[in-house]
């Protein structure tokens, strides 16, 4: 009889983690690390750029693996849903935008960009402690760098490795596992989200990119976000062009004769505006200029409602492993 490869029923339950919530939070770590079987990564820290040094495992992350939080999400496939939500908000950090604007081939190759750029930050996930790419991720950062225009960003120069610049970057894709989650998936508890946080902390320090910006939990993460958006982001050129299409239409992609995209464009533009745009905070939505009525919002919730019901989960929980995940995931989980 054929076997599915599956995550374990306990990291896939729709509960999340059984535990007693009136312990105090360490002590609910340390079950979670029993209960888990797993180590912890070895930590790296670099003195601001990258000078790197080892330092000993600490006791404020949680690790990465089938049991987490942070596998079950990050590489599902219903990820889509979101748009480009973290694309768009790492390029409304100015410092960030000007890199790309300056060094990327997002301009002339989006696709291209995207498929070099997302295999490496998926490994670094999914991959074992001892054997996964995220040093290297850093280092194809070493080159980015250059001069800011007057008057944007926090200084006269960029540099991808800085580590405010770097840790954004890392947020905005923690946050979409959890914006994923909590509106496409199910309700995160108060503990879930905390878990997916502090697992997200294991992920970071595998790029070897001081953590000095790091929150060191979720509520604190929350608020560092929270100003991020109200008092950071600016609407970037290179975050403008990346959501122009919402209101002028996808162009014809490379391959795909025009004829039939036209046809094709006639269903795909309004869909891909419309998770592009609901996918994004209000605040982003309102600096870039896109429009969204209050309307267009009830149908983004209910239409997010209906895939985070009971019997849509189910039908997803029941679909094979390879449509469910994407491959480095689906690796991941059969190692």
């Amino acid at each position: 009889m054929h076997q599915r490869i599956v995550p374990s029923q306990r990291a896939l339950s729709g509960n999340g983690l059984t535990t007693v919530r009136q312990q105090p939070l360490a002590v609910r770590l340390a079950t979670r690390r029993l209960e888990q079987s797993a180590k912890y990564v070895t930590l790296f820290h670099v003195a601001e750029l990258t000078e790197s040094s080892a330092s000993p495992t600490t006791g404020d992350a949680l690790p990465l693996g089938p049991q987490s939080l942070v596998w079950r999400y990050f590489g599902d496939n219903r990820m889509f849903l979101i748009g480009p939500r973290p694309a768009v908000l790492q390029n409304m950090l100015a410092e960030l935008g000007q890199g790309v604007l300056d060094h990327s081939v997002f301009f002339s190759d989006t696709a291209a960009r995207v498929k070099r750029s997302l295999p490496p930050i998926f490994m670094t996930v999914y991959g074992a402690d001892g054997d996964h790419p995220g040093q290297q991720v850093r280092d194809f950062h070493h080159g980015i760098k250059g001069t800011m225009p007057p008057g944007q960003g926090k200084a006269a120069r960029y540099h991808a490795l800085d580590p405010d610049t770097y840790f954004w970057a890392h947020a905005t894709f923690v946050e979409q596992v959890l914006y994923f989650a909590d509106t496409f998936v199910k309700r995160l508890t108060d503990e879930e989200k905390e878990q997916i946080y502090l697992e997200s902390k294991t992920w970071y320090r595998r790029y070897g990119v001081s953590d000095r910006p790091m929150p060191a939990d979720y509520d604190e993460f929350q608020r560092y976000w929270d100003h991020m958006l109200d008092q950071v982001m600016v609407a970037h050129p290179t975050a403008k062009y990346g959501v122009g299409y919402v209101t002028k239409g996808f162009p014809c992609p490379k391959g795909v004769p025009p004829l039939v995209w036209r046809v094709v464009s006639l269903a795909f533009n309004p869909v891909a505006a419309f998770l592009t745009t609901g996918g994004l905070p209000p605040r982003a939505r309102t600096l870039l200029g896109l429009p969204w009525s209050d309307r267009q919002e009830r149908r983004y919730q209910r239409f997010a409602a209906v895939w985070r019901s009971r019997p849509v989960n189910w039908l997803w929980d029941h679909l094979p492993m390879r449509l469910r995940y994407n491959g480095f995931a689906s690796a991941g989980y059969a190692r």
